[in-house]
């Protein structure tokens, strides 16, 4: 019993003990709970908040913004993050409800990324855009990053050519170009090295900087001279794993194509010109002219028969289907420890084809297609406290589809010539009994190109692209406080296998033509030709010219510090490239850079920056130069004399900048060196001249050991300013480029023929360019629920060549000095000859004098000898280069719900179509405008038929205005906020639906805003419009 007693005793106490400890616990632990939002008051969905000291207790705010979290104490403090936001730290207390509002983009502490790290906004005193990835994700029914870009960054002009999948980047501009026969392209970075934009997938970008001025991009020497694009992947943050999925499907259709007459207004345009050319050519020309009751047979063919023989085709609607689609899907997964922080994404795309199917059985299908897959990881690892080790890996594998050996978008004309250089009435695609047809009296004049497509056979080429970043961070604040060092290797590989597929070469189809006049038909290979089908395969090959590698490797000393008011910094940085394509020799890059910045009270900020470089294109005595930059900063509103007026002047802030950039972009390699190529033979003399019979090397090239850096020196005035508590923001940049010692070819060098052989790159041109820069934001909080918003930028740059090797003798309206470079020329019109009179006095044409008539251009004789020859071309309105480029982007949200319009527009460029109505013979007449009678008057001269017209006579008519102004891009989105999503175990859910490139006005003949792939005459792959709708989820 007694024992019995004394067991229940220890029991009890054991139990009273273990009660105590776990309400004691229980009474250590704090339930604190939150809300996260931005400065606008819209919830942050993501947000990470932890207890600082354990990385083990983060908790992520759900669709509202909400977040509850247990605490150890009320002497703990929390610490909450969001990508591209200040973090936030707060402490306990007695607080149990927290409101925790982080820093928006709009905001002083915006970290901009900059040459080889990162600023805060406040304290940037270089000319700086940036954009980030909720911006790009508007776009995301576009593939290319480039497309995207457009509009959203004042000072990037972007200019499109073609829509062919796999091929749609545009060429981007920074401001203007001022490099006369160099590159204008910029130098794009991805993470920090050397790489192509075009294989960079929207949904794994993190921010895009630009860097405009010489201050911003003199850290990167002579790569940067045309400006820099910094492109920065995301990385992990630490906090529990958050999964995100983003897909959509993309619906494309032709924007828009020069529109043609069809075989109805065609011959009554065409009759009308026979009846003006019966003055001219004795009548020859009278056997054309079609009466009504045959014209009318091509509009309305009474039965199948009339319907092949009067053939009214309309070749957009038989090439194009009506649609075609597109999908983009996107995976990645982030987050980490204090140990490891991950980012890992899959990112998977595919273009379709505008193209119908054209297969006619032959086992195969034909068009253009591309495939793209993306994947990527970046880890970063803790090793110690003061050491970091990253590495960033990715892998690209891209796959085009296209007809075979037309690897070029330039290559690949034949596919859509028809749509450009078929006449309507020339000859059915394929005739009702499954024949193809042909246009018998000028085959070559008038393609077939469905059936060039549907014998195109196919073609595969893979772009397969790893790359691969080392780098280690090493705090040394034992040597002294603030100082870093970083490590950086990196290997880029890229692959190219082409030729794998179908050939189906040389084995024309049997081709049939009716005459209309006598319904006689035409066979192209005799009657009784039996095709074969007989294509071969080809296992694929490498493309050993573009195989690319590159070796890349950096070291970086940084030191940041603090002193009261004043911060100091300084960088120094060696780097070095090595890279090579296919088999030639290595090409070596190497660039000492440094910079030293102070910052006082982030009121007064001083920058200088320097780089030493060196080129192997220049010889020893001018292998390597400095460049420097300097620039200075004052932030006005922080003078004790602002202190009243900042209840409305939020900030103000003066930028200035000066430096000098150097530039080797032009020309081949070692220009300082002759060249000698092997091949060839010497003559020997005698009676007659014969060929030795050894072969021998001869000099192919005369170096100049002259020949050195050509220099930009650049200037920027800029002024920061924002309003009204936020609710206006901007910028304002004046800039001034003075581009000397540019290096020209032996196309732009005055060299008389005698002189045997090409001649030399040298240093003799010099460009001036100018402009400025604005950009405004609006951003209006209603209440909780409501926020409106605009952006406005727009971009005015100019450039004129001050000299250049111009022969002495030519005209100067016929040289590039006083002019923009790539200046258009044309003859130029000045009404008509409207009578007997106008044609006498008129000056004669250089060609077919005998068939000028009434109804024809005046031409300008521009230097009055009495003819019109290519001497009287004179400059005419602009570049095919925007001159002024603006956007502005709208948007409104309430509760869920988000809308936004963006514009985009450009002036002051001139954009050449020339498709000729009528040309060789041809029944193809364009819908150009009205043309000229003496009765009615009009705005274009008749076209010609049997007659020819000197090549003058076209004056300025093929030379458009290229302006336009288009709805770049609209989306409607929903953010669901409902507890069905809990539910569903989802953290966000976003479903979109928004198009790209939706209305256009313009007077172009069509929606291509350059000719870079494709010239004037023979189009391109259409370009597209698109609708998107997609979802985008975490969970």
């Amino acid at each position: 019993m007694v024992k019995q007693t004394l067991t229940f005793k220890r029991t009890a106490m054991l139990f009273a003990l273990t009660t105590m400890c776990t309400l004691g616990a229980q009474a250590q632990k704090i339930l604190i709970k939150g809300n996260v939002a931005d400065g606008t008051g819209e919830p942050l969905i993501g947000a990470t908040v932890k207890v600082k000291g354990d990385a083990t207790s983060g908790v992520i705010s759900d669709m509202d913004g909400n977040f509850q979290i247990s605490v150890p104490s009320e002497k703990a403090t929390i610490e909450i993050t969001y990508i591209g936001m200040e973090p936030q730290t707060m402490k306990v207390g007695k607080k149990r409800q927290f409101k925790v509002v982080m820093t928006d983009d709009n905001a002083l502490g915006e970290v901009v990324v900059v040459g080889y790290g990162q600023q805060k906004k406040a304290s940037v005193v270089g000319s700086i855009s940036q954009t980030d990835a909720k911006t790009l994700n508007r776009h995301a029914g576009v593939t290319s990053l480039g497309q995207a870009l457009t509009g959203n960054l004042p000072g990037v002009v972007t200019f499109s050519s073609t829509g062919m999948p796999g091929e749609e980047d545009p060429k981007i501009v920074i401001r203007t170009q001022t490099s006369i026969n160099g590159s204008n392209d910029p130098l794009v970075l991805v993470d920090g090295v050397e790489r192509a934009m075009n294989t960079v997938d929207l949904s794994s970008v993190e921010s895009i900087s630009v860097l405009k001025d010489a201050s911003a991009t003199a850290v990167y020497g002579v790569k940067g001279g045309n400006g820099v694009i910094l492109i920065t992947t995301k990385r992990g943050k630490e906090g529990k794993a958050a999964v995100h999925v983003k897909a959509n499907a993309t619906m494309k259709v032709v924007s828009k194509l020069p529109e043609k007459y069809d075989s109805y207004d065609t011959f009554r345009l065409l009759n009308r010109v026979v009846e003006r050319e019966l003055n001219i050519n004795n009548e020859s020309g009278w056997g054309s002219y079609k009466p009504m009751a045959i014209i009318d047979k091509y509009r309305n063919p009474a039965n199948a028969e009339e319907w092949d023989r009067y053939p009214n085709v309309d070749w957009q609607k038989e090439l194009f289907n009506n649609t075609a689609m597109s999908y983009n899907a996107s995976v990645d997964v982030s987050g980490g420890t204090k140990l490891v922080k991950y980012f890992a994404a899959v990112d998977f795309a595919h273009e379709g084809d505008l193209f119908k199917d054209f297969t006619s059985g032959r086992g195969y299908k034909s068009g253009f297609g591309y495939n793209r897959i993306n994947m990527r990881a970046n880890l970063d690892y803790s090793l110690t406290k003061t050491t970091q080790f990253s590495t960033n890996l990715f892998g690209s594998n891209g796959v085009r589809h296209f007809p075979w050996g037309k690897s070029k978008a330039s290559d690949s004309s034949a596919y859509w010539a028809s749509v450009y250089h078929a006449a309507p009435d020339a000859m059915r695609p394929i005739y009702s009994d499954g024949t193809y047809g042909y246009y018998a009296p000028r085959k070559a004049d008038c393609p077939n190109s469905v059936m060039s497509l549907a014998r195109s056979g196919v073609e595969n080429r893979t772009n397969t692209q790893i790359t691969t970043d080392f780098i280690l961070t090493q705090k040394l604040d034992f040597v002294t406080k603030g100082l870093k060092f970083t490590a950086k290797l990196s290997f880029d590989n890229t692959m190219v296998e082409e030729k794998r597929g179908i050939s189906d070469q040389y084995m024309d189809p049997q081709l049939k033509w009716i005459n209309p006049d006598d319904g006689s038909v035409s066979y192209d290979q005799g009657q009784d030709y039996h095709e074969s089908v007989a294509w071969t395969t080809n296992g694929g090959e490498v493309n050993v010219k573009s195989t690319y590698r590159r070796l890349f490797y950096l070291a970086q000393l940084d030191w940041n510090r603090k002193f009261g008011n004043h911060e100091v910094g300084a960088m120094g940085v060696f780097n070095r490239n090595e890279s090579a394509y296919g088999s030639e020799f290595k090409r070596y890059r190497e660039d000492w850079v440094f910079r030293a910045t102070y910052n006082y009270a982030m009121r007064y900020m001083l920058e200088l920056n320097g780089c030493y470089n060196g080129s192997e294109k220049f010889g020893p005595d001018y292998r390597f130069k400095f460049f420097p930059s300097a620039s200075l900063g004052w932030t006005v509103t922080e003078e004790p004399f602002m202190k009243n007026v900042k209840k409305y002047v939020d900030m103000f802030k003066v930028r200035a900048s000066w430096g000098r950039i150097g530039d080797d972009s032009t020309g081949d390699r070692f220009l300082y060196s002759d060249q000698y190529s092997y091949g060839g033979k010497t003559y020997l003399g005698g009676s007659g001249w014969y060929d030795s019979p050894y072969t021998i090397y001869q000099l192919s090239r005369i170096g100049n050991p002259n020949v050195h850096w050509e220099t930009s020196e650049k200037k920027n005035l800029g002024f920061d300013f924002g309003f009204l508590g936020g609710l206006i923001t901007g910028s304002f940049d004046l800039f001034k480029d003075k581009r000397t010692d540019v290096l020209l070819t032996k196309d732009n060098r005055a060299i008389p023929t005698y002189y045997g052989m090409d001649a030399s790159v040298a240093n003799m041109g010099a460009v001036d360019a100018h402009g400025y820069e604005l950009s405004l934001k609006v951003n209006k909080v209603w209440n909780k629920n409501l926020r409106t918003w605009g952006n406005f930028n727009m971009t005015h740059a100019v450039n004129k060549v001050k000299f250049a090797d111009d022969a002495p003798l030519k005209a100067d309206y016929l040289k590039k000095a006083g002019y923009a470079i790539g200046q258009n020329h044309s003859y130029i019109d000045h009404g008509f000859i409207s009578n007997w009179d106008d044609l006498y006095a008129v000056p004669t044409w250089g060609s077919h004098e005998g068939e000028k008539y009434t109804g024809d251009y005046i031409i300008s004789d521009f230097n009055g000898d009495g003819q019109i020859t290519s001497d009287d071309k004179a400059p005419y309105q602009y570049t095919s280069i925007p001159a002024n480029t603006f956007s502005t982007t709208v948007g409104a949200e309430w509760k869920g719900l988000s809308i936004t319009l963006q514009f985009y527009g450009v002036t002051d460029v001139t954009r050449e179509v020339n498709f000729p109505t009528f040309e060789r013979e041809t029944h193809i007449a364009f819908k150009e405008g009205s043309y000229y009678s003496p009765t009615t008057g009009g705005s274009l001269s008749l076209p010609r038929w049997t007659t020819v017209a000197d090549d003058g006579n076209a004056g300025t008519r093929y030379m458009y205005d290229g302006s336009y102004l288009r709805l770049k891009n609209a989306e409607i989105a929903y953010t669901f906020r409902g507890a069905w999503v809990k539910r569903i175990h989802l953290n966000s859910l976003r479903v979109y639906l928004n198009g790209d490139n939706l209305l256009l006005w313009t007077n172009m003949p069509d929606d291509r805003e350059n000719n870079f792939s494709g010239n004037a005459s023979v189009g391109a792959y259409p370009t597209v419009r698109r609708f998107n709708l997609g979802f985008d989820l975490t969970f």
